[in-house]
């Protein structure tokens, strides 16, 4: 179903109106989502597994960032979509923000969940990388995962995207295709991709997440139209933390007339 003949595991919501496609982050899953999903009945939503990851294809050739956008517009080609919302969540939202800036004929309106752009950081893959290696694999129980990966609503979540196997429970990633990822367009410009995103943004940041107030503060002067929102207390897995919120915002974005 993605582009390049990719195999994406996807979940259709049904529903009507306006068409919406939520984007996981990072090593993550579509079911990070179904808690706001539960929290927009009536709506149609589509969540998808991104390449590498989940239920789609582990070992894709092609990870640039490029190629994660035209898994979206392959997405609403399947299902015979002309255009939709992204709602894309820290990597989900990068794949968002360039789908928009890509194609703008497809993307209605954007949501990015503590993500937008930023300057190269050369070691941020690195630390990235030595995090997923210090995960004991397998783990032992789905409640050690849990715990092991920040415990409450933001662990459970975690949890939910590993998979039961061979007496363990083992991530659905490879961790070297993550490092591919995080290094495949270490020169890529997002600063020069979120000036040519012409839809209407929400940014919703979490303030304890990983958006900083100066990176925030430039996204605004450089997009003086884009709405925002700072959820209190919430973290990086804002969505996680705070599903109900999300959905209102989402809905309230939806709904706002343009």
């Amino acid at each position: 179903m993605g582009a390049d003949g990719v195999r994406l595991g996807c979940h259709d919501s049904g529903g009507d109106g306006p068409v919406t496609v939520l984007l996981h982050g990072l090593c993550g899953h579509s079911g990070e989502w179904d808690a706001v999903v539960a929290a927009l009945p009536g709506r149609r939503l589509i969540a998808f597994d991104q390449r590498g990851n989940g239920a789609s294809e582990r070992r894709p050739a092609d990870l640039s960032r490029a190629a994660h956008a035209a898994d979206v517009v392959a997405v609403l080609d399947a299902f015979g979509v002309d255009r939709a919302v992204l709602v894309g969540q820290s990597m989900g939202g990068d794949t968002a923000m360039v789908a928009a800036a890509d194609h703008p004929d497809r993307v209605s309106g954007l949501v990015l969940v503590e993500a937008g752009p930023h300057d190269p950081d050369p070691s941020g893959g690195d630390r990235i990388v030595a995090w997923l290696d210090s995960w004991p694999r397998p783990f032992p129980t789905r409640e050690a995962a849990a715990v092991f990966l920040g415990g409450g609503p933001v662990g459970e979540g975690w949890a939910d995207g590993l998979e039961e196997r061979d007496g363990g429970w083992w991530p659905r990633f490879d961790v070297d295709v993550v490092a591919r990822v995080l290094t495949v367009e270490p020169g890529r410009d997002q600063w020069a991709e979120w000036s040519r995103v012409r839809c209407p943004v929400l940014a919703v940041f979490g303030q304890q997440g990983i958006i900083s107030t100066g990176r925030g503060h430039l996204m605004l002067t450089r997009r003086p139209d884009t709405e925002a929102v700072s959820v209190p207390g919430a973290g990086h897995d804002v969505h996680l933390e705070q599903p109900g919120l999300v959905a209102a915002l989402v809905a309230d974005f939806l709904d706002s007339p343009r």
